[in-house]
């Protein structure tokens, strides 16, 4: 049986990263989507709000599973009982960053391996940070994210707009 990871922060989840799951999906029989608990982010949504958006987006797919981590990818790797780590990219800057993340990865376990997945054209600039700073001047983001996400993107900037004002 071949398990893989996703791991990310997915706050929140787009299309982007819906795309790269599906893909892996196609190519493993498990794809668990760890995701991160990172300590130096302030996130919009918290861990379990991340997760359950995750599993409402992932229901359809009977290989995809969906947990939270803290702490390093390749230990991550190693609870799940994963040999690779999948990694999207979007554009040559990703792929320098990422690729001195696999090599480190390597070096502390060489069983684990990262697979690269480019992302689709029509999301190749898309990213989290992006949708959350359309959304937190109130454009519509439904072209980036399921209409779920995009409710709870409105509902939450909608909670945080009153202290803001």
């Amino acid at each position: 049986m071949i398990r893989a990871i996703y791991p990310g922060s997915f706050d929140p989840v787009t299309l982007g990263h819906l795309d790269i799951i599906r893909r892996a999906a196609g190519v493993v029989d498990e794809l668990v989507v760890g995701v991160l608990i990172n300590r130096s982010k302030r996130p919009l949504f918290t861990i379990e709000e991340r997760v359950e958006m995750l599993r409402e987006c992932t229901a359809p797919l009977a290989n995809v599973r969906v947990a939270s981590f803290d702490g390093l990818t390749v230990e991550f790797a190693r609870s799940q009982d994963a040999r690779i780590i999948v990694r999207g990219l979007r554009a040559v800057t990703d792929f320098e960053v990422e690729m001195q993340i696999a090599q480190t990865n390597r070096i502390v376990d060489p069983n684990i391996e990262t697979m690269f997945l480019t992302t689709g054209l029509q999301y190749a600039y898309l990213s989290s940070t992006i949708v959350k700073e359309m959304a937190s001047y109130g454009a519509d983001v439904s072209k980036f994210v399921t209409p779920e996400v995009a409710a709870r993107i409105r509902q939450k900037f909608a909670a945080i707009a009153p202290a803001n004002g």
